[in-house]
């Protein structure tokens, strides 16, 4: 069982390091994903974050994915993999129908009708949450729960994944319900050592580093 592993990056929750270190640390531990996550600050310090870290991702022999949230130019500019767009971001219809071949849109979804509206809209893959009880989620309302999630990978023909109060005992029911990864920001942030966190998520769920199919 493989278990895609996504990094979403928030700079303030950061202690004793900075964006571009955890960033780089993260990629180095071998995370599949990076979503650069840094609503308030301007295009040309994004630029600068995310220019790092599409350059850290080309220098490893497996290289992960850069994400910009919401911020096309930036990641057009940027040479990143992509944009992740929220529920006040640009359309995914209007963000496929300006983006390059290959590059690949990512939606945050909070129900079912979300997640089969934004996969016909030209979504890549999906965010879905919360699946669990998170603090940083409490706006969204009460977590959707693993039934949720079940139905939503069963709907979808994209890569779906599960986000919100995710830590390691609970990657493998996401993963046992359809999910093709899961995402979080304090999981990766918060731990002692992101290289024995990702190490352990992999040998716990039995998967090796694979990148899961994404339709470009």
């Amino acid at each position: 069982m493989d278990v895609h592993l996504y990094y979403i990056t928030d700079r303030t929750q950061l202690r004793s390091q900075s964006l571009d270190a955890c960033i780089r640390r993260t990629i180095a531990a071998g995370v599949d994903w990076v979503q650069i996550r840094e609503k308030d600050l301007p295009a040309r310090g994004l630029l600068g974050h995310a220019q790092a870290a599409v350059e850290q991702a080309q220098a490893q022999p497996r290289r992960a994915r850069v994400i910009i949230n919401d911020r096309m130019d930036v990641a057009l500019a940027a040479k990143a993999d992509g944009v992740h767009l929220g529920t006040s971001s640009m359309p995914a219809e209007t963000a496929r129908r300006l983006s390059p071949r290959g590059f690949l849109i990512g939606v945050s979804c909070h129900s079912l009708a979300e997640a089969v509206a934004a996969e016909a809209a030209g979504a890549n893959y999906l965010l879905f949450g919360p699946i669990f009880e998170t603090p940083s989620k409490l706006p969204y309302g009460p977590p959707l729960g693993i039934d949720k999630l079940r139905e939503a990978t069963s709907r979808v023909g994209i890569p779906v994944f599960a986000l919100g109060g995710i830590n390691a005992v609970r990657v493998r029911v996401c993963l046992e319900n359809g999910a093709a990864g899961i995402a979080g920001i304090r999981l990766f942030q918060d731990c002692q050592s992101v290289e024995e966190l990702v190490r352990k998520l992999r040998e716990k769920q039995g998967g090796s580093r694979t990148t899961p199919t994404v339709s470009l």
